[in-house]
């Protein structure tokens, strides 16, 4: 197995391959971060060696790589590496990859169209091996909740997903379905999920006024208590 990197406008991306099949891809901020990525997303245990010299199919990779980051999705291709992934992985990230911007679906709905389960899905996305080509983002939660982004669940990993599926709303209406060569994925309207999302917030901010006035209530009580006394 190799890896190499390429830049494509301010990126840099990682790719690990074998023969003409992807083993594993990554973003970077420069050559040696993109590579040292791309290395952590490999299977454990393989060893991989780095191609210095640039070859057409990192070329041609890298380019790809460069206008999915972009949002430009007409020229997406690949095939998985059957040599060092295994069938169940290939069939999540090949189910994942084919979520179309302007839409999200949940794990549960990419473990039915990989013949997976949602906890084995969740573990894929937490990790994902295959970016850009798996846009992981756009994975959500069954009530179309964010759920978490780059296995975390931090504000401001929530925050950063949400700011990306904002970013690709396209307005389209209703639910769809996307052919995958295990089945068929279920995909939903970004909006929903935008929506969602802004309801949790004003559900969160009208517990918190209420925990705000139930303190400022017994505070006046306890007040009152002590000038009673």
């Amino acid at each position: 197995m190799y890896v190499s990197a390429g830049q494509y406008d301010n990126s840099w991306f990682g790719v690990a391959w074998a023969g003409g099949d992807f083993v594993a891809t990554a973003i970077g901020s420069t050559r040696d971060g993109a590579i040292q990525t791309v290395q952590r997303c490999v299977p454990e245990g393989v060893k991989t060696h780095l191609a210095e010299a640039p070859s057409s199919f990192v070329t041609d990779a890298v380019a790809m790589l460069g206008e999915l980051e972009r949002g430009n999705e007409a020229g997406k291709h690949f095939m998985l590496s059957a040599e060092f992934l295994s069938e169940p992985l290939r069939r999540i990230l090949t189910a994942a990859a084919a979520i179309p911007i302007g839409y999200v679906t949940t794990y549960g709905k990419i473990a039915e169209a990989a013949g997976s389960q949602a906890r084995a899905v969740g573990r894929v996305m937490a990790t994902n091996p295959l970016y850009p080509i798996v846009p992981c983002h756009r994975v959500v939660g069954a009530d179309m909740s964010l759920v978490g982004y780059g296995g975390r669940q931090t504000a401001g990993a929530l925050t950063a997903k949400l700011s990306r599926l904002r970013a690709e709303a396209r307005g389209v209406a209703g639910e769809e379905e996307v052919r995958v060569p295990d089945g068929v994925l279920t995909v939903y309207p970004t909006e929903w999920v935008i929506t969602e999302a802004h309801a949790q917030e004003e559900r969160r901010l009208r517990t918190a006024g209420r925990e705000a006035g139930r303190a400022a209530a017994d505070r006046m009580q306890l007040r009152l208590f002590w000038i009673w006394c």
